[in-house]
């Protein structure tokens, strides 16, 4: 087996009087594809938010490649190598898709603000060396018709394969997919199926929050499945879906 690239130990979350996430243990190896699934409110994005650093956990611990991660700010969390897209996607509407993927690759810069302001030779050099890094992201997305669109006119399909591009520009190791076939129709969500795997397959580990149970079975190597806060079951897809606990949450007591 190899080194565990994310581990959660015994991470608990409140929100209130609500124990929204109960001390959940759970790894992600290298060059899988992982999946969160479970009824509304079981605690998904709220766990995925504890990983990427959104909110902080009242107890319990993040290791990302055996360092602790437990609530670091988002941006040093992306500097580690660990990018997300959001359930509502969160483009730049009025900027150009490829200056959209162009922002997801600062957390590889080097120039400081400073050089920035002062627009310094070497800055020019990055804004290419980031620019062609994004128009090759663009065309394994098979986006590059698109380089030069304004977001805000994209479909809604469009703009969530921008997202992705955005995120991928970053060059993480893990990739925090949050719903990512959310709105979108049985075309879109084919081939962002197929996408999903060749990210994976190009060295880009995934965890995904979906409920698009068709596109979790398909594609997933492992599925950790939370009820109310708490994981119930995890395993491979074959086996998740003949746990007991994982039918009675979907189906019923009677199913179970």
């Amino acid at each position: 087996m190899p080194e565990a690239l994310l581990e959660t130990i015994d991470l608990n979350r409140f929100f209130g009087g609500l124990h929204a996430v109960k001390t959940v243990n759970f790894t992600v190896y290298p060059g899988m594809i992982k999946a969160l699934i479970g009824p509304n409110g079981a605690g998904k994005s709220t766990l995925l938010n504890l990983i990427a650093g959104t909110i902080a956990p009242h107890s319990g611990k993040i290791l990302f490649r055996r360092r602790p991660i437990t609530a670091r700010p988002p941006h040093a969390i992306a500097c580690l190598g660990i990018s997300r897209t959001f359930q509502t996607t969160k483009l730049f509407p009025q900027m150009t898709v490829l200056e959209n993927v162009m922002v997801g690759r600062h957390p590889r810069s080097r120039c400081g603000f400073l050089a920035g302001m002062l627009n310094l030779p070497h800055t020019w050099r990055e804004t290419r060396q980031m620019e062609d890094k994004a128009l090759e992201i663009l065309q394994g997305l098979e986006l590059q018709k698109l380089t030069h669109a304004i977001a805000a006119n994209l479909s809604f399909g469009q703009q969530r394969l921008v997202e992705l591009a955005r995120a991928l520009a970053a060059e993480p190791a893990l990739l925090l997919l949050d719903e990512p076939a959310a709105g979108l129709n049985i075309y879109e969500t084919q081939k962002l199926a197929q996408l999903i795997v060749k990210i994976r397959n190009q060295g880009v580990t995934c965890l995904i929050v979906e409920h698009n149970m068709s596109l979790v079975m398909n594609i997933s190597d492992d599925i950790v499945v939370l009820d109310q806060g708490q994981k119930i079951a995890e395993g491979p897809p074959h086996e998740v879906q003949r746990n007991p606990d994982v039918i009675r949450v979907y189906l019923g007591e009677d199913h179970a």
